[in-house]
This record gives structure tokens, sequence and C-alpha cells, in this order.
């Protein structure tokens, strides 16, 4: 039984080594590190952009306050609920 515990352990061992960036592949992980090189060296290649629109610019807060009424606003789940006891 010792002996089954401990093969047990190797294995889970030798899965932790194989899976080192965490849930990531390597894959992933070099897709990543692509976009972030892309992120440091297009600005500086790229030309001047001038601004956004101002009705782009309050897109992002109608969202948040959209997402903050829906957050505190009452639910009705209270006249929903069901309880069954057994």
């Amino acid at each position: 039984m010792i002996r089954v515990l401990t093969v047990t352990r190797l294995e889970e061992s030798n899965c932790r080594m194989e899976n080192r960036f965490g849930s990531f592949g390597v894959g992933g992980l070099l897709l990543m590190l692509a976009l972030a090189a892309f992120m440091v060296v297009l600005p500086l290649m790229l030309p001047p952009l001038p601004p956004p629109p101002l009705m782009l610019l309050f897109f992002p807060v109608g969202i948040m306050a959209a997402l903050m009424f829906l957050a505190f606003s009452p639910t009705e789940a209270a006249g929903n609920v069901v309880v069954h006891t057994v």
C-alpha cells in the first residue's frame, strides 16, 4: 500500500513539473509574450493618433453606470423563493 501511494505522489509531481506555466500551455504563453512585445514596439513605430470623439469616451462610463444600477437595484427573487424541508 505504501508503494502505491509513493507512485501516485511521483505521478502528481511529474504532472506539476510538466505544467509549470499554470493553466497556460506553451503556445498560450508564447502568444501572450508576442502580444506584449507588439504593445511595446508598435507605439514607437506608429504616428500619433488624434484623440477619439467625446461620445466614445463616455461609452465606458455609461457601461459602468448601467452595471452600478443593476448591482444596487432590488431583486424580485424574494417573492419567488421556494423552500422544501425533507
